[in-house]
């Protein structure tokens, strides 16, 4: 028998998402009987405590007898509990600086940490993640942005309605103008975009006729690597090619920010890439992007006009391309920026619920079959005290070299 806990959320500001619903848990239980689950009481989370007891499964402010716990976001370091096994999005693994006390006190607690984000197929694909629902919102954001710049329509904050249904039936209620919108990205998050363009009856075109044609009608052009960045020899080459070689490329972008108004980015970032347009780029008379939904939240590296994350609270900001500042997203001549970093929280039903379901079935079964293909050991941070295999490259950041 395995027992699992449903974690309490603490990190600021509050997340309400939660890895299963109440009715996910029942349908593990049902099909692993070997599992058994436990919740830590939550004021927070978007599912009550009274609906997990509803649903048969014991609420508890002591989960210490538990074998494997499961979050969503970073767990305090005050509160790990030592020698368990731990699955939550630590965000260290690009090393970031803010985190490094969390993952030496991971180590030194001599917990197991298994980390969502490298929760991956033998050839590096992502198998769960909160990314379709991130696309959604920043996408519906990018629109109601768009409303109240130019006094179009408006559009209620998704965190103010209660599911994903709600959301595509405000849509229902305004029209878009007659804009190009140019959307990055060829995984979860991009599509999760293309669904809410998909929605609005938004005509998707080729890249062809979308940089040499005018339409009619507001229309979009879904763009990947191989679009937006050239190889610097000029020779036709592959995605793989792009991924293993970023620095052997050149930015191409601003052709499609010659003749776009939106733009949504959905895409991966890596270390080393093209960016996308620089403030002098954002300056010139020739770019004509006035909305820029980034929902990949870089900041300050490539694309110029994410100068800082936004908030669910206050998720818009201008920024003036002349003086590379801050400025009101009315102003005249600036570019108005959706950057929140946070996006699948303003969903978080049914983002628990999508999230739930690639767990079951992708990982929950990897702790009856023996972990036969590898999801458990690839996902695996820290055993021992010590960083696996996989990822000792993070050593010289926990002893505080790099």
């Amino acid at each position: 028998m395995i027992k699992f806990a449903l974690i309490k959320e603490r990190k600021t500001p509050p997340d309400r998402r939660v890895v299963f619903s109440p009715q996910k848990l029942q349908e593990i239980v049902q099909n692993f009987p070997e599992a058994s689950f436990k919740v830590e009481a939550s004021d927070l989370r978007v599912f009550k405590d009274s609906e997990y007891e509803d649903a048969g499964f014991e609420v508890s402010q002591d989960i210490s007898d538990c074998d494997v716990l499961l979050g969503v976001k970073e767990v305090p370091i005050a509160n790990l509990i030592p020698n368990k096994k731990y699955f939550f999005f630590s965000h260290t693994i690009k090393k970031q600086p803010y985190n490094r006390e969390l993952l030496r006190a991971i180590l030194k607690n001599n917990i197991e940490l298994l980390d969502h984000e490298v929760i991956v197929k033998e050839n590096g694909h992502r198998l769960i993640g909160f990314g379709r629902y991130a696309g959604l919102v920043g996408a519906y954001n990018g629109f109601r942005a768009l409303g109240l710049r130019d006094s179009f329509y408006e559009l209620p904050k998704v965190e103010s309605l209660p599911d994903l249904k709600s959301v595509m039936k405000e849509l229902d209620k305004i029209k878009i103008p007659n804009i190009k919108i140019v959307l990055t990205g060829s995984g979860k998050v991009a599509h999760g975009a293309k669904e809410i363009l998909d929605h609005l009856k938004i005509k998707q075109v080729p890249v062809s006729e979308y940089l040499e044609n005018e339409f009619h009608e507001p229309v979009y052009c879904l763009i990947d690597v191989r679009d937006y960045n050239i190889h610097s020899s000029g020779k036709n080459t592959t995605n793989r090619h792009f991924y293993k070689h970023p620095e052997e490329y050149k930015s191409n972008f601003m052709r499609f920010a010659k003749v776009s108004d939106m733009f949504i980015s959905g895409h991966f970032y890596g270390d080393g890439a093209p960016i996308f347009f620089t403030q002098e780029q954002a300056n010139s008379p020739e770019f004509k992007i006035k909305l820029v939904a980034d929902i990949s939240c870089d900041i300050g590296i490539p694309i110029a006009s994410t100068i800082r994350s936004s908030t669910i609270a206050d998720p818009i900001y201008g920024y003036n391309p002349k003086t590379g500042k801050e400025t009101d997203f009315r102003e005249k001549g600036a570019i108005t920026v959706m950057a929140v970093d946070n996006l699948p929280c303003e969903l978080p039903k049914d983002a628990s619920e999508g999230f739930g379901e690639m767990f079951m079935e992708h990982v929950i079964p990897a702790f009856f079959n023996g972990d036969k293909d590898g999801i458990l050991k690839r996902a695996k941070m820290t055993e021992g005290g010590k960083l696996t295999i996989r990822f000792k490259y993070l050593q010289d950041y926990v002893d505080g070299k790099e």
